[in-house]
């Protein structure tokens, strides 16, 4: 009894203890090289006596490598939006870092059907990514990784031996270096040297965006397969360059769980992984519990988090010939915190974290050669999908926006999908040479592109951790065909891409210049000739008129530069258009005469200026941080266009005469001064509201919408059981689906648009009445608008025949109301347009056409 009482409390005070040396981490039966520095020589404390920042964590992995050169190679793959770098660990044996160039090359060939058969898997290394932390404020995974490194680098005997000389791991400390380091600055600077343990205390209460996303207030765990941003690139690189077996990804939960590993929710997981990789995943899974129960620790599995969504770090690797494995850790965000649980510390975190990784390298070591064999079979199958499959290619492509192809074509190269050109044959005017591309389903990633073009309509579950659709086309805003006979020849493979250039076509004009609306980077070029003091006017109007190379029709939103009516000279005006031009990779046209073959002369009314957005958006406490940074990045990154972001408190003291345009998407606007806001769009203000934000404008009378109500899912009358809550209500969630609205195509916001139908992405329950206005409403939902995704009968049914987007007059401004998100995760190209539209061309909507009428 005293035995088992000492047991305990020796539990107790390492479950409790703020600061602990490497003894309560590390196996107690391993001997350590001596001259391996220990993490506290290098970053100044123990794990998790404080959070680790970016910069120390980076040094203390540089002196690692530094100290056993002969297990650990050091890498830096790239760098973050902040100039921070993205390290990797190449560990394993000093005989296999000898040869690893060709461990590597012979390992890819793996994945290569065509010279898979003839390798052999006996001594072949496992290659197995460890991943920490990808949301900032989830910190053990990051501080764990300390341990690890140190434990691979120092450790002695044959375990160690066997497991390096058996395995090439990819050692990826920080999945998210401008996240950790934001937040470990927050939990570091609000740190008592008496630990407060209240989750009322500040260190558990960040402020706002907190540390979880990257620079851009973006989730990088959803950022896997669109791969927007540069931390994700950088990583791919490397993921593709080695092709792993095993991709672990450890992540923080709600701090009253426990521990979580994979497998997930069996209903959950995507039809296109395999049976075989949950098969491995639970195997590996016996390894994490066995580990978990030598220290003590509760943990779960099959609940909770599923694997459906592919741009997720562990659900990214399944459809891949790869096992990805999610680890989720109950956080005790700060140093201390009270929990359901008990206390739960820092320390006692970042051990389970250290444990799971280990339990996965040993899990690896024992499983070899199934998940190398798997790996092969899962790439010499492909060819068999694709015999079976009723879609043998796709052909895609916008001849009027070479931009959205290139980036959409980049996409799939940079996941080593094969592309072709055209061939010579072709003969779809949809689709032209230059300007499209073809994909055979018929190669190794036959199962990523599935997942890249796929509309879903058929689920097993209906409720979802994440998105339940993402078909990329219509995401990009791409026009594209199944082709569901026999592939016909295709062009050459792609090799490289090069993004279309830009000019002026006629050379300089003094008379006038035209631009077509169709291009993404067409209002980044307008937002540039506007901060250059030009006046620049919008086509309201369709025209045809004589080019160089002949008669050429241009649609509404056509950009006309009037060269006599700038300041600037003729040779001063057509070098800043041409340099533009170039800048932006888009085509303007010389025009020597006003006079036009039919339309609008260029002299018409039917030309409106344009005048300069000045831009403002509210950020900060209850605004949707990712909706918020996702229009941030589409302004700043791709268009070059600055926009402050005001919060709540600075709106209501600030003089918002120098803003003529407001961003507000979803959130809680309470602090808000209504009356304010109100009085600026009354005075000529454009407001762009999306999502949730309708709502509460509505509610405070500065948008006149009405809403639909989605009719309830159970009768009052029937009679269910307690456990059936979860799923009825659960289902009622719109986890985002993907639905087309119709666009006017005359109307200014709907300007660039070639096709009538949109896809846009809908999150939400904000289902707006069609204005009685019939003008008012220039995109809209009809009869069967769902193109990919699930929504309850309920919802779907309140969608059906609603508005995507109504404008309102409000005194002599405009209120543009969107009702879903055109930006969506930034890869949503699609919408982007709506949204520039109204930036650019909100104040000029026609006033009548946005009154309410009784």
């Amino acid at each position: 009894m005293k035995k088992l009482l000492l047991a305990m409390l020796l539990l107790l005070s390492a479950f409790l203890s703020p600061a602990q040396d490497l003894k309560y981490y590390l196996p107690d039966s391993v001997a350590y090289n001596p001259a391996i520095p220990k993490p506290k020589e290098v970053i100044y404390h123990e794990v998790g006596e404080w959070h680790i920042t970016h910069d120390r964590l980076v040094n203390y992995m540089k002196a690692v490598a530094a100290a056993a050169p002969d297990r650990i190679k050091f890498e830096t793959m790239g760098l973050s939006y902040e100039s921070r770098p993205q390290v990797l660990l190449i560990i394993t044996s000093p005989k296999n870092h000898q040869r690893l160039e060709e461990i590597r090359q012979q390992h890819v060939q793996l994945t290569d059907p065509a010279r898979s058969a003839s390798l052999n898997t006996d001594n072949m290394p496992i290659v197995v990514y460890i991943g920490h932390s990808i949301h900032g404020n989830e910190p053990s995974g990051a501080n764990a990784s300390l341990l690890t490194a140190y434990y691979l680098a120092a450790a002695q005997g044959k375990q160690i031996d066997d497991l390096l000389d058996n395995a090439v791991i990819l050692f990826d400390p920080s999945f998210n270096p401008d996240g950790l380091q934001r937040f470990s600055t927050w939990a570091n600077q609000h740190r008592s040297k008496n630990l407060v343990s209240d989750p009322n205390s500040r260190e558990f209460n960040e402020v706002w965006p907190g540390g979880r996303f990257n620079h851009y207030w973006f989730d990088l765990n959803r950022d896997w397969l669109p791969a927007v941003h540069v931390e994700s690139q950088n990583r791919l690189k490397w993921f593709h360059a080695w092709k792993p077996n095993i991709l672990t990804d450890h992540h923080e939960q709600g701090s009253n769980a426990t521990f979580f590993f994979q497998p997930g929710v069996p209903s959950r997981v995507n039809p296109l992984t395999p049976d075989k990789n949950q098969e491995l995943t639970a195997k590996l899974g016996k390894f994490h519990a066995a580990f978990l129960d030598r220290i003590g620790s509760l943990y779960f599995t099959k609940e909770n988090y599923d694997d459906f969504y592919y741009g997720k770090g562990s659900t990214f690797p399944d459809v891949q010939g790869c096992i990805g494995i999610l680890f989720e850790q109950a956080s005790s965000r700060g140093h201390l915190q009270q929990t359901a649980n008990g206390l739960l510390s820092f320390p006692f975190t970042i051990r389970n974290q250290f444990v799971t990784a280990l339990s996965t390298l040993e899990g690896a070591k024992a499983l070899r050669k199934e998940f190398l064999e798997y790996q092969r079979d899962f790439y010499k199958r492909a060819a068999d999908r694709a015999a079976a499959y009723a879609v043998k290619g796709y052909v895609f492509g916008d001849k009027n926006d070479k931009a959205k192809t290139f980036y959409f074509a980049e996409m799939l190269k940079r996941q080593q999908v094969e592309i072709n050109y055209l061939p010579d044959s072709w003969k779809d005017g949809e689709f032209g040479k230059g300007s499209a591309f073809m994909v055979s389903l018929n190669q190794p990633q036959h199962s990523l592109i599935r997942a890249i073009f796929e509309k879903t309509f058929d689920y097993k579950d209906s409720l979802f951790y994440d998105i339940t659709a993402w078909t990329m086309p219509l995401a990009f805003g791409l026009p594209y065909n199944e082709i569901t006979a026999t592939l016909p020849a295709m062009g050459p493979k792609v090799e490289t891409l090069n993004m279309p250039k830009g000019g002026i076509e006629g050379g300089k004009s003094e008379y006038a210049y035209l631009m077509e609306w169709d291009e993404l980077y067409a209002p980044a070029a307008l937002n540039e000739l506007l901060n250059a003091g030009l006046i620049v006017k919008v086509a309201t109007n369709k025209f045809e008129i004589p080019v160089s190379a002949g008669n050429r029709k241009f649609d509404y939103g056509t950009i006309l530069i009037p060269v006599k009516l700038q300041k600037e000279s003729s040779e001063t005006v057509a070098v800043m258009i041409s340099a533009m031009a170039e800048k932006y990779r888009l085509k303007v046209y010389a025009i020597p005469s006003g006079n036009v073959l039919s339309g609008s002369d260029l002299g018409s009314s039917r030309f409106a200026i344009i005048s300069k957005p000045n831009i403002a958006m509210i950020a900060g406490p209850g605004v949707n941080a990712t909706d918020a940074g996702e229009i941030w990045h589409l302004l700043d990154q791709r268009m070059n266009i600055t926009a402050a972001h005001l919060e709540p408190s600075v709106f209501n003291r600030v003089e918002m005469n120098k803003y003529n345009t407001l961003i507000m998407v979803g959130g809680n606007y309470n602090e808000l001064n209504k009356d304010k806001l109100k009085a600026w769009v009354q005075s000529g203000g454009t407001l762009i509201l999306t999502e949730e934000a309708i709502n509460w404008a509505v509610q405070n009378g500065i948008s006149d919408v009405k809403f639909k109500r989605a009719k309830a899912p159970v009768d009052s009358t029937q009679k269910l059981t307690y456990v059936d809550r979860e799923q009825v209500d659960g289902a009622q969630q719109v986890n985002g689906a993907i639905f087309g609205a119709e666009a006017d195509l005359t109307h200014p916001l709907a300007y660039g648009y070639n096709q009538k139908t949109i896809s846009l992405f809908k999150a939400n329950r904000v289902f707006m009445e069609k204005s009685k206005n019939p003008y008012a409403t220039p995109f809209y939902y009809g009869s069967n608008p769902l193109q990919s995704g699930w929504v309850s009968r309920e919802n779907k049914d309140a969608v059906k025949n609603s508005a995507a987007v109504i404008v309102n007059t409000v005194g002599s401004g405009r209120v543009v109301n969107i009702s879903d998100n055109p930006n969506f995760r930034a890869f949503w190209l699609g919408g982007s347009k709506l949204f520039m539209n109204a930036i650019f061309f909100g104040r000029m909507i026609d006033a009548a056409s946005g009154r309410a009428e009784e």
